[in-house]
């Protein structure tokens, strides 16, 4: 329980954050609220009942050898809607199919923004945090993160 707070209290710190819900008959693509040019870390939680569980942290940006961001194409928005798990397939397909398999009914999707022009984070830094402090607490990574 301690370890959620800390990693509540180190999310705290990123101002360009939002979420959206996301059910099996909504569209990925139009419910998706994160930015298109930004890097960053998005957290999943499946929002089934009043006990959210984190189910996956992700994350997008390169942060090169000279300190400059290199955004990957679309940025937050285009990884979680494209980007690929479960299948070879983008998750606006591949998250309706598992939602059904695990009869999960809805989605929570957190992002923050990790490098900004103050806050210069690197965002796999930030994700691992995330899954260090929730391996501690748990003995796992989250259900849908395969590996790290």
């Amino acid at each position: 329980m301690a370890n959620k707070i800390k990693m509540e209290k180190e999310l705290k710190k990123y101002k360009s954050t939002n979420s959206f819900l996301f059910t099996t008959d909504l569209n990925l693509e139009e419910v998706c609220n994160a930015p298109d040019g930004a890097s960053g870390v998005f957290l999943v939680f499946d929002a089934s009942n009043e006990e959210k569980q984190l189910i996956m942290v992700g994350s997008t940006g390169t942060v090169q050898n000279n300190g400059t961001l290199k955004i990957k194409n679309g940025g937050l928005s285009d990884k979680i809607v494209e980007g690929h798990q479960f299948a070879k397939t983008g998750r606006k397909y591949s998250w309706p199919a598992q939602m059904k398999k695990e009869e999960i009914t809805a989605l929570e999707v957190v992002w923050y923004e990790t490098f900004t022009g103050k806050t210069k984070s690197i965002p796999t830094f930030v994700e691992a945090t995330v899954l260090q402090s929730f391996l501690k607490d748990n003995g796992t990574l989250p259900k849908w993160n395969v590996a790290f």
